[in-house]
C-alpha cells in the first residue's frame, strides 16, 4: 500500500489527529489500547459493533476484542447477535457450559458452519475462565429468513404441552412450508423456492401463521398459567419471526423480480430492533448489550443503495426508540479485496463467497482518508462524535465501504466511531 502521509487533505489530517492505532487484533491481547472505547459508550445500554462483510475473520477478532473489553472492563453482561432468536437459547446453553467442548454444531449447525465457530469457541472459553461471562442472544429470523421450522418446531413443543388445540394451525403451516423449504439455507434462496408454489399455498401459509399468531395472543392468560409467562412470551416471538419470515418470502421475491417496495426491505430490520428491546425489557435492571451485526443494520440513519431503493435499518429504530442509550460502531479495512456475496441458484444458500477485487476507496471516504493519512496499514479506532464539516455544516466523512461497494452516508452521523483493520481473509469455517 502506497505511503502517502505527506497528503494535507483537510480530513486526512483530521484522521491523523483523532484515530487511536491500536497494535493487535488478539482477543486475549492488553484491553488498555481500547480505554478510547470507555469514552465512546459511554452510559450506553446498546453498543453495536459492526462488519464491512460476513465471513471475515479479521472482523471476528476486533468483534470478540471489543466484546472483551466491553464485558471487562465496563459491565456489558450479554452479546446480542445477528443469529436466529429461536435458535439462540440452545446456543447460549453451550456457551454457558452445557454439553462437550466440540458439541457446537449439536447446539447450532448454523453456527458451526455459516462463519461463526472460532468466535462461538471463543466465547464459550471466555465464559468459563473469565470472572465477566457473557449471556448470549439471537435476534433474528429464522436462518436469516431462510426457514421456519428453527422457529416453530420447538413452539410445537411447547404447545402440544399448554394447549394442543392450537396444533393443527402450527401442522399446517409446517406441512406448506416443508413444501419448498427442504434443503433451503437463506431467504436468498427460500425467496424463489416460495415463489413456485401455487399462490393458494402462499396465501394459505401467511393466513395460517397469522392465525396462529393471533391464537396464542388470545390464550395468553391460559398458556402463562400452564407453562409460565417466560416460555409463552418466548413462544409468541418465535411465531413473530415466522410470520416476518414469510413476509420476507414476498418481500425477496418482489425485490429480485424488480416489483418490490423500499418498504419491504425493513421487515427484517424491524424484527431485529423489537427482539433487541425484547431482550432489554426481560433482562435485569442495569443490563448492557454488545450486539454484533453488519454495519448496514447497526447504522443510526437509512441506508441509501442508489436509486429508489432505501432501507430503516435496526440501528434506525433503536436509535430512535433509545436515544443516546445506543452507539454504534462501525468496522471496515483499507486493503483491496473482500469476501462478496453473490447470488448463484446453484447454491443451497442462494449465494457464493467469491474474494472481489475492489477499486480505490472514492474520495471523502473512510478508507480514502484513513489512506491518505498514512494509517491504512494500521489497525485505528476513531471517535466520530466531534468529526470536521464541510462548507454546509455537514460530517465528514461521507462514505464507507459495504461489501464491495462505497455507500454514501454521512458516516458521523449513521455511526459513533469506526474501527478499520488492513487486512481481510475469508473465514475458513464457512462450510459453503
Amino acid at each position: 500500500m502506497p505511503d502517502r502521509t505527506s497528503s494535507h487533505h483537510p480530513l486526512a489530517d483530521w484522521f491523523r489527529t483523532h484515530a487511536a492505532e491500536l497494535t493487535t487484533l488478539d482477543p486475549h491481547g492488553d484491553l488498555d489500547e481500547l480505554e478510547p472505547l470507555r469514552e465512546i459508550a459511554g452510559d450506553a445500554r446498546v453498543v453495536a459493533i459492526g462488519e464491512g462483510a460476513h465471513f471475515v475473520t479479521e472482523f471476528s477478532l476486533a468483534r470478540q476484542r471489543v466484546l472483551r473489553f466491553l464485558a471487562e472492563r465496563c459491565g456489558f453482561t450479554v452479546l446480542a447477535f445477528e443469529f436466529g432468536f429461536s435458535e439462540g437459547f440452545a446456543l447460549d446453553r453451550w456457551l454457558r457450559g452445557e454439553g462437550a467442548d466440540d458439541g457446537l454444531a449439536e447446539a447450532s449447525r448454523a453456527a458451526a458452519e455459516w462463519g461463526a465457530a472460532d468466535f462461538m469457541r471463543w466465547l464459550r472459553h471466555h465464559n468459563r475462565t473469565s470472572r465477566h461471562p457473557v449471556r448470549f442472544a439471537g435476534l433474528d429470523v429464522p436462518e436469516a429468513g431462510g426457514a421456519l421450522r428453527p422457529a416453530l418446531d420447538p413452539v410445537r413443543d411447547y404447545l402440544h404441552e399448554v394447549g394442543p388445540d392450537a396444533l393443527p394451525l402450527l401442522d399446517t403451516a409446517l406441512e406448506i412450508s416443508d413444501r419448498f423449504l427442504a434443503g433451503v439455507g437463506s431467504g436468498a434462496a427460500a425467496a424463489p423456492a416460495w415463489a413456485r408454489l401455487e399462490p393458494a399455498a402462499q396465501d394459505a401459509l401467511t393466513a395460517t401463521l397469522a392465525r396462529l399468531l393471533l391464537r396464542l395472543r388470545a390464550e395468553e392468560v391460559r398458556y402463562a398459567a400452564r407453562g409460565g409467562q417466560e416460555r409463552y412470551d418466548i413462544a409468541v416471538r418465535a411465531v413473530e419471526g415466522a410470520c416476518h419470515t414469510d413476509a420476507m418470502f414476498r418481500a425477496m421475491h418482489a425485490l429480485q423480480t424488480g416489483q418490490g417496495s423500499s418498504a419491504d426491505l425493513a421487515i427484517r430490520e424491524i424484527y431485529l430492533a423489537e427482539s433487541v428491546r425484547w431482550h432489554l425489557e426481560r433482562s435485569a435492571p442495569g443490563t448492557r448489550i454488545v450486539l454484533a451485526a453488519h454495519n448496514n443494520h447497526i447504522q443510526k440513519t437509512p441506508i441509501e443503495f442508489g436509486g429508489p431503493l432505501t432501507a430503516l435499518p435496526m440501528g434506525y429504530h433503536l436509535a430512535r426508540t433509545l436515544g443516546t442509550d445506543y452507539r454504534a460502531v462501525a468496522v471496515t479495512h483499507t486493503t483491496d479485496h473482500v469476501p462478496e456475496m453473490v447470488l448463484d441458484a446453484r447454491s443451497s444458500v442462494g449465494f457464493t463467497v467469491a474474494d472481489t477485487p475492489l477499486a480505490a476507496p472514492e474520495p471523502g471516504s473512510v478508507e480514502a482518508a484513513l489512506i491518505d493519512a498514512g494509517l491504512g496499514d494500521r489497525i485505528t479506532l476513531t471517535d466520530l462524535r466531534r468529526p470536521p464539516r464541510d462548507a454546509d455544516g455537514t460530517p465528514l466523512p461521507n462514505g464507507i465501504r459495504s461489501q464491495s461497494a462505497t455507500l454514501p452516508t454521512s458516516v458521523p452521523t449513521a455511526f459513533d466511531a469506526v474501527l478499520a483493520v488492513p487486512t481481510v481473509t475469508r473465514d475458513a469455517s464457512v462450510r459453503f
